[in-house]
């Protein structure tokens, strides 16, 4: 069965909602979604959205989500696209949802001019790397994320 790739629209927030929770669930950090509907329908669909969210639906049904936002090269001097979320129902796995959600992605970069389209995977999921490695992305293990947030954010925050 044919499905297509499309931008979201506020009637999608439910799924999209209900992705993201999926997404944590399978990320094994479920309590760390606490975003409501009212927030994520305030960041895709504000009076000035930052986050962006494209679909892959099929016969009506959402059965992908690949949240997004524009990053900064200051060495480059261009915006690039950050993914931030990309999830594909488990029953839709396999048919070439995730990777179009990609490929309408990298189609944006070029057509936008953006050199760079990136995103993070965790160590432990392998059957992401290996997809992801399989469309020619390298992983950019030179680099180590950091964080901060909670009280550590707070604490630096205060600090003079």
């Amino acid at each position: 069965m044919s499905f297509q790739i499309r931008d979201a629209i506020p009637a999608d927030i439910d799924a999209i909602y209900d992705y993201i929770h999926a997404l944590a669930e399978y990320e094994k950090a479920p309590e760390e979604a606490v975003l409501s509907k009212s927030d994520l329908n305030q960041s895709l669909f504000g009076q000035n959205p930052q986050v962006y969210c494209l679909l892959s639906v099929q016969a009506d049904q959402v059965t992908g989500i690949a949240i997004w936002h524009l990053n900064y090269s200051t060495w480059m001097g261009k915006h690039g696209i950050y993914l931030e979320d990309l999830f594909v129902d488990p029953k839709y796995r396999g048919q070439g949802h995730g990777k179009a959600l990609l490929i309408r992605l990298a189609q944006i970069c070029v057509e936008r001019g953006y050199p760079r389209f990136s995103w993070w995977v965790l160590d432990w999921n392998k059957p992401s790397i290996d997809f992801y490695e399989s469309l020619g992305a390298k992983a950019m293990d030179e680099w180590t994320v950091f964080r901060v947030s909670g009280d550590a954010l707070t604490k630096l925050a205060s600090q003079e």
